[in-house]
């Protein structure tokens, strides 16, 4: 009698994980397939008229003002330079018949910027922000070998800056108890990221603050959304050619607004979720591997970005030397 008990636990037990496992892959197919193509994300028109994005005139903020614009929104952008505002502000308007305003911010100053977009937009319902500006190292380097110029560049835009902005956008959302606030971080915040440590760090930071205003925001009617992604073929990322794997910021974007108010903590882009997924499960399995695995990948795009770099430089000496000789 007491075998037979046992064995009815242990099959209760394997019943009821067995029930949890299924029940977690039934959610993470619904969030990542099944929702977004239904469509069920937030209409963002609903949320406001006007949409605010940082770093608007170059990869993904560029794709996201434009994605944007496409579906009606008037868009401020916010980025370092005048030239390439305007430019991009009138290509949105002539494309997209919508209305636009710029801000010529350098986040690295800090509040005298944000008072500058505050009072740009004080008189718009802004109902969508783009929390997109940041800033990396060049290639990956080993943690004393990067300059304090560029770790200061990353902690103020990456950490300060993307703090400031949703500081001064998410007031006026609370008060009219809607708006959507997208915070861009990076798969590297999720997974081991040696010779990137205090890039990987500073979009760790904006994962948790994203995470813990979601809780602060949702009773008061606005979303809050950390995105996470991998490569995109972006300036910044110096990747040249698109593949499934690293999409053009165009396809990234849209898969990333299908997915607004289904998660709030996603890589945007389903291929960028193995990534997390691949590394995260060798960690389980072995952490040293995992860190080996990444180190080495860091390590070869090193040699690679140095390579180029030397490449480059002796062009460059060959050509100057040409020129004056």
């Amino acid at each position: 009698m007491a075998i037979l008990s046992w064995e009815k636990i242990l099959l209760v037990i394997i019943a009821l994980l067995g029930l949890r496992i299924l029940t977690k892959l039934a959610v993470l197919i619904w969030k990542k397939l099944v929702a977004p193509n239904l469509g069920l994300a937030i209409d963002l028109r609903t949320q406001g008229r006007w949409a605010v994005i940082t770093g608007a005139t170059d990869g993904l903020g560029k794709a996201f003002a434009k994605a944007l614009a496409k579906k009606g929104l008037d868009i401020v952008l916010v980025s370092r330079s005048m030239s390439k505002l305007k430019d991009a502000a009138a290509e949105i308007e002539r494309k997209y018949q919508v209305e636009t305003r710029v801000v010529e911010a350098d986040l690295t100053e800090g509040q005298v910027v944000y008072a500058e977009i505050a009072k740009t937009t004080q008189d718009l319902e802004v109902g969508v922000l783009i929390n997109n500006a940041g800033a990396s190292y060049d290639y990956p380097e080993l943690f004393t070998h990067v300059s304090e110029d560029v770790l200061a560049r990353i902690l103020q835009l990456n950490v300060a800056g993307v703090t400031g902005v949703a500081r001064t956008i998410l007031p006026g959302m609370m008060e009219r108890r809607k708006g959507v606030v997208v915070n861009v971080s990076s798969t590297t915040a999720a997974i081991p990221s040696p010779y990137l440590s205090v890039y990987a760090a500073s979009k760790a930071y904006i994962a948790k603050l994203s995470a813990d205003l979601a809780a602060e925001a949702a009773p008061r009617g606005v979303t809050v959304q950390c995105i996470l992604p991998g490569p995109v073929a972006t300036k910044m990322s110096k990747i040249k050619r698109a593949t499934w794997m690293a999409p053009t910021p165009e396809k990234f974007v849209e898969a990333t607004l299908k997915t607004i108010g289904i998660e709030s903590h996603t890589t945007g882009y389903l291929p960028h979720s193995l990534i997390i997924g691949v590394v995260n499960t060798l960690r389980y399995t072995c952490e040293t591997g995992a860190v080996w695995l990444v180190t080495r990948t860091m390590l070869n795009i090193r040699g690679r970005s140095l390579r180029k770099k030397a490449k480059g430089e002796i062009n460059s000496s060959q050509h100057d030397t040409l020129t004056t000789s």
